[in-house]
């Protein structure tokens, strides 16, 4: 379908891949992995055509159906949400549009009656009579309200807007898809949505930019990695990925030690009998070999992991923090109702539940950061506090640099401290010195926790640490905080971290705090993937005494949910062509009439 033939990129002194060969085949799901800055948002606007290649060529069928996400939500502030969604087929949509003229037009003739024929081929073509259920079910897929369906977009959040174009883009339907951290603005739940839709219900090319561990490993049927100044494909997930290209590097480090030996052995012989009559013919044959051996080539790679290290200067007492009865409202939006839970220390617990839900205003909560409309939040004996913010903006700002920022943080600390971990966090030379406002989001984290590993706290507050981290950042960030002997209380979407971490799972639901002690794998075990049903009032009660109690045999009420859902699916579906089709017959006759 795609085939890149010799492709290099550069910026300036900077290669970020050169001479790279290969194809993209219809059908395959294609993970684009690189460190921060390899180029992977780069190969996306070359295949796209915004941006040209060094050398090289990108060839792409005359005609091929490209579906990009539209990151302006803007232009769709007074327009219905599920309007939003149905304009990713224009085609259906002014097809629509017409005949709705053409149908409240007072002066039908011939000519508009034969329009109004072509009109609804075209809806037929385009599925037109199922569209607005297939938009909601993306809609209610992707985390969003069905009250809200209806409503103006500018009744959303800038993330939620998000979605409702990404909703847009998968009801187009292309042929060549091409996602760029799709799930970055979508929690755990809509996630694992969009993993079984990309799976089960999208039949084109994927090529995807993530680096959500367990999203690559659920989606890739091959990864594209980009890293020594080339682009190479693997087959199979991020793991088996893993595998191959540490096969090939120990296969290449092999050849460089190898290369490496026979020189000095020869270089040594040369040296040593170069002088002596008897061996001088020996020695020149050393030297042809030598002349005659290739050299590997060896690239530096572009993957490279920061250094974290949490510790604690002191431990804290027994209990950390006792919550009881928290609640919070803004406006008529209750967001937190009676939250109470207990963390002891040690403990590394992950809240999670959708988006909207209060999971980032809890923890501004507990730090005092907002106040709470009732109950209270108390802080046990010694306990020393360090809090990643998801919005960076709320540490790092003023007109100074990485280096003068970290050492105001502390400034009795030695330079040579403060250098040490800029330098593990990989925040070197110019890198340190940069304007806080010139850092990229990844830079910004890493910066953050140079900071936590400052202070040395026994408690760790994370609200989305991982957002702009690399698949290399975030496992060290994951190995880092397995070994941290203090207290984590993390808010994440990332579901490997979460898994690598977390010793207890607290889930905020519309209906209060279910409490779960153990792994994530202990939890989904228990309460299943597909818990957070918004459907009705009747799921939500089910749901509950499904999931509560875990008495309840779980397949079968997942059987009955599924076959709920079509059902509901089927009756809709009938009642609009229902009233279609009363409405054709309606028009048709007082067509006929006039004639």
């Amino acid at each position: 379908m795609i085939s890149i033939t010799d492709l290099s990129m550069n910026f300036g002194k900077k290669t970020l891949f050169e001479k790279s060969s290969l194809t993209f085949d219809p059908h395959k799901k294609y993970g684009l992995v690189g460190a921060n800055g390899a180029g992977k948002s780069t190969l996306f606007r070359l295949i796209v055509g915004t941006e040209k290649p060094s050398d090289g060529s990108i060839s792409i069928p005359r005609g091929l159906k490209l579906g990009v996400l539209n990151q302006d939500h803007f232009s769709f502030e007074n327009e219905r949400v599920i309007d939003v969604v149905l304009l990713g087929r224009k085609r259906l949509c002014d097809a629509m549009i017409e005949k709705e003229e053409i149908i409240n037009s007072e002066n039908l003739d011939e000519s508009k009656g034969r329009r109004l024929g072509k009109l609804e081929e075209i809806i037929s073509e385009e599925d037109g009579y199922s569209a607005e259920s297939f938009a909601e079910e993306l809609l209610s897929g992707l985390g969003i309200e069905k009250s809200f369906f209806k409503g103006p977009m500018r009744s959303l959040s800038g993330g939620f807007k998000l979605r409702v174009l990404l909703a847009q883009l998968l009801f187009q339907k292309p042929e060549l898809l091409l996602l760029d951290e799709p799930t970055n603005h979508l929690d755990i739940f809509s996630i694992r949505w969009l993993e079984k839709y990309l799976n089960y219900e999208f039949n084109g090319t994927l090529i995807f930019i993530s680096h959500d561990r367990n999203f690559l490993n659920a989606v890739a049927s091959h990864i594209v990695d980009i890293d020594y100044e080339e682009l190479r494909i693997y087959p199979g997930n991020y793991e088996k990925f893993l595998v191959a290209k540490n096969l090939a590097e120990d296969q290449k480090n092999k050849e460089i030690r190898n290369y490496e030996k026979k020189s000095a052995e020869l270089k040594a012989f040369v040296e040593r009998f170069r002088a002596k009559a008897t061996k001088a013919r020996q020695a020149q044959s050393r030297v042809k070999q030598l002349e005659k051996m290739d050299v590997p080539e060896v690239k530096r790679s572009s993957r490279i992991s920061p250094k974290f290290i949490f510790e604690q200067e002191r431990p804290s007492g027994k209990s950390v923090i006792t919550l009881k009865n928290i609640t919070k409202k803004f406006s008529d939006n209750e967001v937190l109702k009676n939250v109470s839970f207990e963390i002891g220390r040690g403990e590394k617990i992950a809240i999670i539940g959708p988006n909207g839900i209060g999971k980032s205003t809890l923890l501004k909560i507990i730090l005092g950061k907002i106040t709470n409309d009732s109950g209270s939040s108390e802080w046990g004996y010694e306990t020393h506090i360090s809090y990643f913010a998801q919005d960076h903006n709320e540490d790092l700002n003023g007109k100074i640099s990485a280096y003068e920022w970290l050492h105001a943080c502390s400034p009795r600390e030695k330079i040579a401290t403060i250098r040490g971990l800029l330098g593990r966090v990989l925040l070197t030379g110019d890198e340190a010195n940069k304007q806080l406002s010139s850092l990229s989001g990844g830079e910004s984290a890493r910066l953050l926790f140079a900071k936590i590993m400052l202070e040395k706290s026994n408690v760790l507050v994370l609200d989305e640490p991982t957002n702009h981290m690399d698949l290399e950042g975030v496992e060290a960030l994951a190995n880092a905080l397995q070994k941290f002997e203090g207290t984590v209380l993390l808010v994440s979407h990332y579901r490997h971290l979460v898994s690598s971490i977390a010793t207890r799972i607290i889930e905020l639901t519309s209906y209060g705090v279910r409490d779960s002690p153990g792994t994530y794998e202990n939890y989904l075990e228990k309460f299943g993937d597909d818990f957070l049903s918004n459907d009705t009032s009747e799921s939500l009660s089910i749901n509950k005494s499904i999931k509560v109690d875990g008495t309840k045999d779980k397949l079968k009420f997942d059987k009955r949910r599924k076959l709920r859902k079509e059902i509901t699916k089927l009756k809709k579906e009938a009642s609009r062509y229902e009233g279609l089709v009363e409405k054709t017959e309606n028009r048709i006759s007082e067509i006929e009439k006039k004639f």
